[in-house]
């Protein structure tokens, strides 16, 4: 059982993005993990399936974009959270059937007076199943005036206190639940898009890389481009199934259609770069924090070659792991 004098193993991180000594991320082995190997049956494999994480640290360091991180995974969030709601709310997420299965919470210096309760609230939180995880982000004085400077935004502290002695005095009021914290992330060398790899790693696991949804669209250029196209590939460069008399009344989702068009070599050269394309561009977005993209390919009238690339398109990054969603919009209108 472990208690508040317990002594505690922490492992610490570095990155090469992070200047030499500057400390990324300490963290405690995952308890979560852990509680999965007690026995309780289908009640403990429910608890280890709940997460709770509270947030918090320095003015500046990057918890609006930590909390947006934590949205892209599928948490429940609340930003600036009073102090005395935190023990209830995590009540509510513990009860059995809740549908809040993994919730984050940010408290900070908005607190005021309040703050000091935070040390006692994260304690008590930690009697019970599923343990949080504090999670403390800050970065060198330096970074901030930098960032406070940028934005032009006073201290949250208020009142005619420079911004320098306003991060200060947050810094020392923070200390004890920095002390406390599982993870400590120091964004002074991170910018937004490194900050929330980090955490869609720490927090996600292997499903972190999958978390965008694509959204596969045949169409036909006779009816119009989709409106909401991130990618447009235009197939009408291949062999026309609609000039065959026993394919013509068939559509791409049919055998028959899809056999023809793939007998052709620029079709298997198509497919095999649009595959390698797409296969090196959707990390890329996932990693710029994109959670959703539509990619549209488009025939004459979006009833034959779209369709049965789409269809093709679709198996591929099902195949990867990405959550597909496939929509052929003009296949049942006529081109006559």
């Amino acid at each position: 059982m472990r208690t508040k004098h317990s002594r505690r193993t922490s492992t610490v991180i570095h990155s090469p993005a992070v200047e030499p000594g500057l400390q990324l991320a300490k963290m405690r082995p995952n308890r979560l993990a852990a509680s999965r190997r007690r026995p309780g049956g289908k009640l403990a494999a429910r608890r280890a399936n709940k997460q709770f994480v509270l947030i918090t640290g320095l003015s500046g360091a990057g918890k609006g974009s930590v909390i947006k991180a934590f949205e892209d995974l599928g948490f429940y969030c609340v930003d600036n959270l009073p102090a005395d709601l935190i023990v209830k709310f995590a009540e509510i997420c513990r009860q059995p059937g809740s549908r809040i299965g993994r919730a984050a919470v940010v408290v900070d210096i908005r607190e005021g007076s309040a703050l000091s309760q935070l040390p006692a609230i994260y304690q008590q939180l930690s009697q019970e199943e599923p343990k949080p995880t504090l999670v403390f982000l800050e970065a060198s004085e330096e970074a901030l005036l930098r960032r406070f400077e940028e934005t032009r935004r006073p201290h949250p502290m208020g009142g005619n206190l420079p911004v320098r002695d306003g991060l200060r005095l947050e810094r020392r009021l923070l200390k004890p639940m920095r002390q406390l914290a599982d993870v400590v992330i120091s964004t002074t060398r991170m910018n937004v898009h490194e900050l929330r790899e980090f955490i869609q790693e720490r927090f996600g696991g292997s499903k972190a890389h999958r978390s965008i949804l694509v959204s596969v669209v045949s169409f036909g250029f006779r009816f119009g481009l989709p409106t909401d196209s991130d990618l447009v590939f235009d197939v009408r460069f291949l062999p026309n199934p609609n000039y065959v008399a026993s394919l013509k009344k068939k559509t791409g989702k049919d055998r028959g259609v899809q056999q023809y068009i793939a007998q052709f070599p620029q079709t298997r050269e198509f497919m095999k770069q649009l595959r390698e394309m797409l296969l090196y561009l959707l990390p890329q977005f996932i990693r710029e924090g994109k959670s959703y993209l539509t990619i549209a390919l488009g025939c004459t009238g979006g009833r034959h070659r779209s369709v049965a690339l789409a269809e093709e398109t679709a198996r591929i990054l099902e195949a990867e792991g990405y959550n597909i969603r496939l929509t052929h919009r003009d296949i049942g209108r006529s081109t006559s």
